[in-house]
């Protein structure tokens, strides 16, 4: 007799993450929507940080307070960084893609960036091509074709898919208002600019992640390090829309679109599921997290369809799955490089006395150090450096 408690408890992680991605692509769709209504990017970006400001304040107020690790100079360099390549910066250039691009793409894009970060990485010498092991291999063809996968979606259009005739266009009732953010421009100079911002937003957070993982180290206290990440967006959020919006009727949350746009995101979007998704995290790792990603991605391309009338043209559907192959694969050689690391760390930490029996174990590497004992007792004094042939 199956005990659904128990299947429950294992299933729950999944369901989350599925929850997550939802949130992820109506947040997608509302902000096509704010968009098309006449909504300021540089407003919207502000207010969302400023929410996330609040929210992430408030539960480091609530949880760190007895336990704060000490900001330094340092720190506070770093969260600045952190709050504009991976907040206000981050979020005026998603945003401007979204108005010039479409709905699709912006995912597709966003996608791009595991394969985006590894390269950055390798640039900083936090990570090295290894092309002598299986998953150095998988990282580098998986970068490949990512990038490989957003040329073809750029460049080539192809024949258009229809799945189903009858589409509602929630867009529709504002297309004259705002007509060239409605759908995709006719103007290569639009087209070109959305791209670009489209591209470099996913740069940006892909820094984001080098910039973060240097501050972890310096800097434990990770509700504290959202919070101050989060406030120093909203600081830089808010002056890049001061500067650049002035007209003040923009800053007035006229209709329910608007307040749902500055709230949802805010508090769902920057609040709850970065919760759930640590919680995720802790209970199966960064990669478990990672493999839904592609689900936001169909999700959106559904809805954009069925809602919003944005066409499927051949181009970006092909595009948009070597993305994703590519996508699984960097994640596949990443996973691999976390339980040889974790293994390496095992091994190096057991007790001086303690012997750990390998039967027919292949060769464990991770860039210089590898372990290559086959039939043998391991102690911790016998770890030999080398690399693999």
């Amino acid at each position: 007799m199956w005990d659904i408690s128990s299947i429950w408890q294992r299933l729950k992680p999944d369901v989350v993450m599925v929850l997550i991605q939802i949130a992820y692509a109506v947040m997608t769709i509302i902000y096509k929507l704010a968009i098309n209504d006449g909504m300021s990017m540089r407003v919207a970006a502000a207010y969302r940080l400023i929410c996330a400001s609040a929210f992430t304040v408030l539960v480091a107020l609530i949880f760190d307070r007895k336990n704060r690790a000490k900001i330094t100079w340092s720190v506070l360099f770093k969260s600045f960084l952190c709050g504009l390549f991976g907040g206000s910066l981050f979020l005026n250039l998603y945003l401007v893609g979204l108005a010039l691009t479409s709905a699709t793409f912006m995912l597709v894009v966003i996608n791009l960036i595991p394969a985006i970060t590894f390269i950055m990485a390798v640039c900083f010498r936090m990570d090295k091509f290894n092309l002598r092991v299986a998953e150095g291999k998988a990282k580098v063809i998986g970068t490949i074709m990512g990038i490989g996968g957003a040329m073809l979606m750029i460049f080539f259009k192809g024949a258009e898919i229809h799945i189903w005739s009858s589409n509602t266009n929630l867009l529709h009732p504002h297309h004259n208002q705002n007509k060239q953010m409605a759908t995709h421009h006719a103007d290569f100079g639009k087209k070109l600019l959305g791209v670009s911002c489209a591209l470099a937003s996913s740069c940006s957070f892909s820094l984001w992640y080098i910039i973060q993982a240097k501050l972890n180290k310096e800097y434990s206290s990770h509700r504290s390090s959202a919070a101050l990440m989060s406030t120093m967006g909203a600081i830089q959020g808010t002056i890049i829309a001061l500067c650049f919006e002035r007209d003040w009727e923009q800053w007035k949350l006229q209709n329910n679109l608007r307040i749902l746009a500055v709230i949802y995101p805010g508090i769902v979007a920057s609040g709850l599921v970065v919760i759930a998704m640590a919680w995720c995290i802790k209970m199966r790792g960064p990669v478990f997290a990672s493999i839904f990603s592609p689900l936001q991605l169909l999700l959106v391309v559904i809805a954009a369809y069925f809602m919003l009338d944005e066409k499927l043209y051949l181009g970006s559907m092909l595009g948009a799955i070597v993305i994703v192959c590519g996508l699984y694969a960097v994640l596949w050689g990443q996973s691999k490089e976390l339980k040889k690391k974790k293994m390496i760390l095992e091994i190096t930490r057991m007790p001086e006395n303690d012997e750990l029996v390998v039967i027919s174990t292949p060769a464990i590497s991770h860039d210089k150090v590898v372990q290559t004992y086959t039939s043998s007792a391991i102690t911790k004094d016998n770890v030999v450096n080398e690399q693999l042939p």
